[in-house]
């Protein structure tokens, strides 16, 4: 019976106790932008803030979008000391084949039956697109393209991409392989922000390799204004995709941008959203560091309830035109049993503008609480039940 009770209460927590607070500021939908995309996902770096949401936990085909997973695995592999720049990986003919010159996909021709270091595969694959550069990584790292593509779910699981699945290195056709605008916008930040001493690769101009000179295959990079990378996709059925960083002014955006009819929609496409998303807001402070946001109820403590507090400035981006509201609602990771140290994830602000989420933020417990004495222990017990049955 207990456990019943205690499931519907965390539940009742979840669906029911969530407290609404309201501050001035905006809806970064009610700025009026329409894309010209299936899907689109927008984030703020520094504060986290949505700034465009459409279908972002859509499924579509990645493409050559997939490579970024393949990119974080082989930096994840160098980062960890598991390879050197300098580990070498034959060619093999399935590898050449598929990927290399007799594929006419994206290559960066490397020869049959050479020796391509990790260094170069890496560039290789995120200057070039090269299919054949994925290959031989994911055979010399795995022992087959099948086995890496395992290490590619395997290592999103990890990164909390719960929409993506890998069936291949390259992003070649195949039904199994899928992501979200949602999921590539997480991995971009992850792979900028974890691999700082090999981001710079995306902006590199061209790379010659097997005497075969190839310029930077991302288009975006000529639109000058600030990006600087990741990676451009198309699947037959969906269209053109793009996985966007861009910086200017210490401001920097990650972007997703999916299902595009035209390679010209799609440059035109992220120029604007890019300069939306660096120009149209303003950064607002909402909580300092430390302040109390709300409090929640411990049942067998000393205490009754204890306050909860952020442990960082919490800012959002907010339009600088046509001010709205924003709701603050805490949702509760309830029933609170004591003892109970200070420091706690106890919940979680959600940030809201209108009805879509701008971003999440856990709430800690300030103070620790020890259990308490019988009689305080009965009382808790007696509001438990009493709430059960409201």
């Amino acid at each position: 019976m207990r456990k019943t009770i205690k499931t519907y209460l965390r539940l009742i927590g979840f669906a029911s106790l969530a407290i609404a607070c309201s501050f001035s500021s905006a809806n970064a939908q009610s700025a009026g932008l329409a894309v010209k995309a299936q899907q689109a996902y927008m984030i703020d770096a520094e504060t986290g803030t949505v700034l465009l949401s459409l279908n972002e936990n859509a499924s579509f085909p990645p493409a050559s979008l997939a490579k970024l997973m393949t990119v974080e695995v082989m930096m994840d592999a160098l980062k960890n000391g598991q390879v050197t720049p300098e580990t070498s990986y034959p060619v093999s003919e399935y590898a050449w084949r598929t990927g290399g010159a007799p594929s006419r996909t994206s290559t960066m021709f490397a020869a049959l039956k050479s020796s391509v270091s990790i260094n170069d595969l890496l560039t290789g694959i995120i200057v070039q697109n090269a299919n054949d550069g994925c290959i031989v990584a994911a055979e010399g790292m795995a022992g087959s393209d099948a086995a890496f593509a395992k290490k590619m779910n395997d290592r999103a699981k990890e990164l909390g991409l719960t929409g993506s699945a890998f069936a291949n290195s390259t992003g070649l056709p195949d039904a199994a392989n899928k992501t979200t605008a949602k999921d590539m916008v997480m991995l971009a930040k992850h792979i900028h922000d974890s691999y700082s001493d090999r981001y710079p690769l995306f902006t590199k101009p061209d790379f010659e390799w097997n005497r075969i000179f190839q310029r930077n295959k991302n288009s975006l990079l000529s639109l000058g204004n600030g990006i600087d990378g990741l990676g451009l996709g198309f699947a037959e059925g969906h269209g053109f995709s793009a996985v966007i960083s861009a910086e200017r002014d210490g401001r920097r955006i990650y972007l997703t941008l999916a299902g595009m009819e035209d390679d010209k929609t799609r440059q035109d496409e992220a120029k604007r959203v890019v300069d939306w998303g660096l120009t149209a807001f303003q950064k607002r402070n909402l909580y300092q560091k430390d302040e109390t946001v709300g409090s929640i109820s411990v049942y067998g403590g000393a205490s009754s309830s204890i306050d909860l507090a952020v442990h960082e400035t919490i800012s959002v981006l907010v339009p600088l035109n046509n001010p709205d509201r924003l709701s603050g609602r805490i949702v509760y990771n309830w029933p609170l049993n004591a003892p109970l140290e200070a420091g706690y994830n106890a919940a979680t602000l959600k940030i809201f503008s209108g009805e879509r989420l701008l971003r999440e933020v856990p709430l800690y417990t300030t103070a620790a609480v020890s259990e308490g004495t019988l009689s305080q222990n009965a009382a808790g017990a007696l509001k438990e039940l009493l709430f059960f049955w409201l």
